[in-house]
């Protein structure tokens, strides 16, 4: 811990609630990531599909939860500002424990997509634990906390690929799916009894309406503009995911441990993500999170061309790693220009519709991926998300000419 901490005056029982929370954080991002990046060869062992019904369903399975996610999102930032983050955590822990064990005794493809529904609907563990710890940290603090939060889901995600690869090589595809809602459970416990909150409720009648607020902010349309941003970066990220060990089946020729080599691709952009977060954040205090954002939606940009060309999943590992040092420059400074100009009571609502924005791009870029791979092939999904990223860096050029306060 940073010798500094000890000089602040942090609620009482802050440090068990913080790793609590970043542990909770960790398994979250682990468990999501050991069991998502194989779910298309799980589905394939379900039945006998086509190229097309495959990747279709592969698809699928990954959209569910964030079309689910995408419409109660608001509903629950709305309910975490009246009700308070601790609850919003056990909810999300608790569902997430149970639908991903039962994900792991399906016995058709359909009932993988139900059940993916019902977890994204009760999703949102990292998002409200991070929200909390805000609240239970000194503001000279906050920077600290809210990297380290970060760093416990990119972690998890890193760390999660590698550990779903090996189990699903020795035991199966349903193993992590069963390891996963036991530690979920886990999380759910330690939630509800390790961490407190010191939460003053506001009622519903207290709660200004959003176009009221939105009033306030000086340059509304970049506001709306980093929705975008958010939904195409977020579409960029997932438009490989739910295809990406079939890609790999298929670079490797159906030979050798798919598994491994498939969860070592889909871990890379979260090392090189993790490697270059601390950087980005430093930079964006000197430069500001336009400029970083403008800089990396245009090497994301570049990076896709040569996937298009990839024959090996090694070389594909490579580009992505390196697509994940440009994405620690995107999100972040998304979020970062979000809060420039924002009304602070606003906050809680205006996260919840940027969730609904990320979710729907994990919609976006999930079905694309898998209707374009289905349809053409793996490769043209490099060249359409690269596309989409360009259009993403002209728009942000565009309205990003006035910026809010702070903004440049």
């Amino acid at each position: 811990m940073d010798a500094n901490l000890a000089n602040e005056h942090f609620p009482t029982g802050w440090h068990k609630t913080f790793y609590t929370l970043w542990i909770g954080c960790f398994i979250t991002g682990m468990g999501y990531s050991m069991t998502m990046p194989f779910i298309s060869l799980f589905i394939n062992e379900l039945g006998n599909f086509s190229r097309f019904q495959l990747n279709l369903y592969s698809g699928l399975a990954f959209a569910m939860t964030f079309i689910s996610q995408a419409i109660v999102s608001p509903y629950w930032g709305s309910l975490a500002d009246r009700k308070g983050r601790k609850l919003m955590c056990m909810r999300a822990s608790g569902v997430m424990a149970v639908t991903i064990f039962l994900t792991g005794l399906s016995t058709n493809v359909w009932m993988i997509i139900i059940l993916r529904f019902l977890q994204g609907a009760f999703s949102g563990y990292i998002n409200n634990a991070t929200a909390l710890m805000a609240g239970e940290t000194p503001h000279s603090k906050s920077g600290w906390v809210m990297t380290a939060m970060m760093t416990a889901g990119v972690t998890g995600n890193l760390v999660g690929p590698l550990l779903g690869g090996v189990l699903s090589g020795w035991f199966g595809y349903r193993i992590p799916f069963f390891i996963t809602g036991f530690l979920m459970l886990a999380v759910f416990f330690a939630t509800w009894f390790i961490t407190k909150e010191h939460f003053t409720p506001i009622t519903k009648q207290a709660l200004k309406p959003m176009s009221e607020l939105m009033h306030q902010i000086p340059n509304v349309k970049l506001i709306v503009v980093m929705f975008i941003t958010t939904m195409i970066v977020q579409s960029s990220v997932m438009s490989i995911d739910p295809i990406v060990s079939l890609y790999v089946k298929e670079l490797m020729h159906n030979h050798g441990n798919i598994a491994f080599v498939a969860g070592v691709v889909a871990a890379t952009p979260g090392l090189g993500n993790l490697v270059a977060a601390s950087k980005v954040g430093h930079t964006m205090d000197k430069i500001g999170p336009v400029k970083v954002l403008i800089t990396g939606l245009l090497v994301a940009t570049i990076l896709f061309i040569p996937m298009i060309f990839t024959k090996s999943p090694w070389h594909l590992a490579f580009w992505r790693f390196l697509l994940g040092l440009a994405n620690a420059a995107l999100l972040p400074a998304a979020q970062t220009i979000l809060t420039l100009d924002v009304p602070q009571e606003a906050f809680g609502r205006v996260f919840s519709y940027n969730q609904s924005f990320q979710a729907a791009g994990s919609v976006l870029g999930s079905m694309m991926g898998s209707m374009i791979s289905g349809l053409y092939s793996y490769p043209a999904i490099f060249a359409v998300t690269g596309l989409t990223l360009l259009v993403n860096l002209l728009l942000v050029l565009f309205f990003a000419k006035r910026p809010g306060k702070g903004a440049a």
